[in-house]
């Protein structure tokens, strides 16, 4: 018997949508797959890969369940059209193995304004909301907002919480943070709407690097308290 999993990945084939935005682009959308949203990131990971060993792109964009490609040569859009829809079907969600990140962070205080409300608002203690933050190995779903800002999935539901009703005018380069029900590190300073819990000097972005973003789409990442390293 075929177990739900297998189901999924299997009816992922053939239903994808592949458009033409503009004479140089291709938009592989996905979005409408229902029931295996994360086994649809996973493929779309491994597709990234095949796109990138190929010459024939000037960028390659995923997004949440979808996919934009950039095309050197316009003329050659029919042929890719075609062949990301045979890439897709023949594409396999395990070929993706991201890198694994170790995220060092000061939580509380100065550093994490917003962690007793986190706690007041959930009812429990500040350290049981750091110990639920941390005991996590996050998938990335994707990059967005701004550079190096990443998506992930798997923050415990013990700590969703909406987003600020007042968005901060500024949030400080570094800061960790939750808004519904995801988690993310702030790459930069600029305004945010999510709570501030800890803050990283990890650095996520930086023009000079190749590539600049030290976080990729399908990596995964762990928290670990500064407090614990010492």
């Amino acid at each position: 018997m075929m177990n739900n999993y297998n189901a999924n990945v299997m009816n992922l084939d053939s239903k994808v949508k592949i458009t033409a935005p503009c004479s140089h682009s291709l938009f592989l959308d996905a979005t409408h797959l229902k029931g295996c949203s994360l086994s649809v990131q996973k493929k779309i990971w491994a597709l990234v890969e095949r796109c990138q060993a190929s010459t024939a792109f000037i960028d390659v964009v995923p997004a949440m369940n979808s996919l934009t490609v950039y095309l050197v040569h316009s003329d050659h859009i029919r042929y890719w059209q075609t062949t990301l829809l045979q890439w897709w079907n023949t594409t396999d969600i395990q070929e993706h193995k991201g890198t694994h990140h170790k995220i060092v962070t000061r939580y509380g205080g100065e550093c994490g304004p917003d962690l007793e409300f986190i706690a007041n608002y959930h009812g429990i203690s500040a350290s049981s909301v750091i110990e639920l933050h941390m005991n996590v190995t996050y998938l990335v779903l994707f990059l967005g907002f701004q550079p190096g800002f990443t998506y992930l999935h798997g923050l415990p539901a013990e700590l969703h919480t909406p987003r600020r009703s007042e968005p901060r005018v500024k949030v400080p380069k570094g800061s960790v943070a939750i808004g519904a029900d995801q988690t993310s590190i702030y790459p930069a300073d600029s305004p945010g709407g999510w709570h501030i819990i800890g803050h990283t000097n990890f650095s996520l972005f930086d023009w000079q690097n190749n590539p600049p973003c030290a976080i990729a789409p399908g990596d995964t990442l762990q928290f670990i308290s500064e407090e614990a390293l010492l």
